[in-house]
């Protein structure tokens, strides 16, 4: 059973905020052989949800997303750094991950629309959450990545 913490950047412990800085390098730049920017100053302007394994020393990070408010990405509130650890993957935390992330963004900022930058090759995965293709193809950090909506109930 995994510990669910949906955190302001602010609330994160030194050891959680130092765990989730570790785990996306794991993933995005190594696993991934990315070279990129991964501290954006967008993480201060960020909801962050991990799902945390509780261990009898430090709890392992499984799966985490920030949600960056309206304005610092794009107008709309955006979901990113979407990851499962290895060990969590083919478990069904992703798409939690996902739905869990969702549910608590429709709680804070109201049925508004939700844009990604997403990997292309995991369109089919965000179009099972409601998202819709809204770009043509592009590179990001030298993975083609493409914009997607989620649009509000408005």
């Amino acid at each position: 059973m995994q510990d669910w913490h949906w955190s302001r950047f602010e609330d994160l412990t030194l050891q959680q905020l130092y765990s989730i800085l570790r785990l996306r390098q794991a993933v995005f730049v190594e696993e991934q052989d990315c070279v990129y920017q991964d501290a954006d100053g967008r993480d201060q302007h960020s909801w962050h949800l991990a799902a945390w394994q509780p261990q009898e020393s430090e709890p392992e990070l499984l799966a985490y997303l920030r949600v960056v408010d309206p304005g610092y990405k794009y107008s709309e509130p955006s979901i990113g750094r979407v990851l499962t650890a290895p060990v969590a993957r083919r478990t069904g935390l992703g798409r939690e991950l996902m739905a869990r992330g969702l549910a608590l963004c429709d709680t804070h900022f109201g049925p508004s629309p939700i844009r990604i930058s997403a990997q292309q090759y995991l369109a089919d995965f965000y179009r099972e959450f409601g998202f819709a293709q809204v770009s043509e193809p592009y590179d990001e950090d030298g993975i083609p990545h493409i914009e997607m909506l989620r649009p509000g109930d408005e």
